[in-house]
């Protein structure tokens, strides 16, 4: 997500908190964040299926012996 857009998150977040939004403000807010989220979950998504799972032989063989 581009720095503008995380910086307008932040804004209007503060803003929030202090004055209060307009409802065109919360909108904004709403669209913002819902952006981030699903970068951040697909971000997170790709991450997990680049993991490959890689067990030792040894330590599988004394498994199936126990």
């Amino acid at each position: 997500m581009e720095k503008a857009k995380i910086d307008r998150i932040n804004e209007l977040a503060h803003k929030s908190k202090g004055e209060g939004l307009t409802d065109a403000e919360k909108e904004e807010q709403k669209l913002l964040r819902q952006e981030f989220l699903a970068e951040i979950r697909a971000d997170f998504r790709a991450t997990l299926e680049s993991i490959e799972i890689v067990e030792d032989s040894a330590q599988r063989s004394d498994e199936f012996l126990s």
